[in-house]
């Protein structure tokens, strides 16, 4: 079975966040400074799009460039493919295992 798949495009998210930044007049300092980093390191990851900034973070960016925060995040489509007969023989060994281990103490 074939799906679709939304997930955060990290790369273009940064450039997002850079533009804000700048648009809003912005430096690194600054936001550094406003969110009581400790080192400018984490912005520039985000920017590069290496990594993302905490929830806390986006939300205390989208408050300093006066956006939603989901503005603030590209997202992206991918296609997956998963064998749907797998999901369906985890989840029933998943549950003999629930009823084994709720009715063991019952019957001994």
């Amino acid at each position: 079975m074939t799906e679709s798949k939304t997930i955060i495009d990290m790369e273009k998210t940064g450039n997002n966040l850079r533009k804000y930044a700048y648009e809003n007049g912005y430096s690194v300092k600054d936001i550094q400074q406003y969110l009581g980093l400790s080192c400018p390191q984490p912005v520039y990851r985000w920017f590069k799009g290496i990594i993302l900034p905490s929830v806390d973070n986006l939300l205390r960016l989208s408050e300093l460039f006066h956006v939603h925060m989901e503005n603030l995040l590209v997202k992206q489509y991918t296609k997956y493919t998963y064998d749907s007969s797998l999901v369906t023989k985890a989840n029933s060994n998943q549950f003999v295992k629930r009823m084994q281990a709720y009715y063991s103490p019952l019957v001994a």
